[in-house]
């Protein structure tokens, strides 16, 4: 069971709880906004979101995945979330989404560390970027994420640029 976690006086990294779902498809709905505006047309993104982040698919989210939130003096500012780990060892970061009011505080470092120190049994932690997103690029770069590829495909019929990362989790040596 994951505990709470205290970075700053009023910032707090817990499990999603189900009254979180309301404030983080605000939170995707914004962001998205904000991180794909120029580079995915606003239809598509509002297809998306209303698809993947309605009510059903948050209950999955919530039962089938690990969810974090970040919050501020008690309202959810960010979140992240990581699928369970597979047969191979594997696990995917699917989202990881800051409120642009609050990024660049360190919220998504906090939720990434939160993320990799959750994960049980795991050798690497995938993510997939679209190309074009300079900001995310650079944020796992920065976080420890090695490049392995870049590829086309369609997402909700429009091409897109993807780029594939990966982080190696160090399982530390039993002694």
């Amino acid at each position: 069971m994951m505990t709470e976690r205290i970075f700053e006086v009023n910032q707090l990294i817990r499990a999603m709880r189900h009254e979180d779902i309301k404030a983080i498809q605000h939170i995707a709905k914004t962001s998205w906004k904000d991180t794909y505006e120029g580079i995915i047309p606003l239809t598509i993104q509002d297809l998306f979101i209303e698809r993947a982040y309605s009510d059903a698919m948050m209950m999955k989210r919530l039962e089938k995945t690990s969810v974090y939130v970040a919050l501020c003096e008690d309202e959810v500012v960010g979140f992240a979330n990581f699928t369970r780990v597979d047969e191979d060892g594997d696990v995917e970061l699917t989202a990881i989404y800051i409120h642009p009011e609050y990024q660049r505080l360190g919220y998504g470092k906090q939720l990434l560390t939160t993320g990799i120190e959750n994960i049980q049994k795991a050798e690497q932690l995938f993510v997939y970027v679209e190309s074009e997103n300079k900001k995310g690029c650079t944020f796992y770069e920065k976080n420890g994420f090695t490049y392995l590829e870049e590829f086309d495909e369609l997402f909700e019929g429009h091409p897109l640029s993807t780029t594939k990362y990966v982080y190696y989790i160090k399982t530390p040596v039993n002694n």
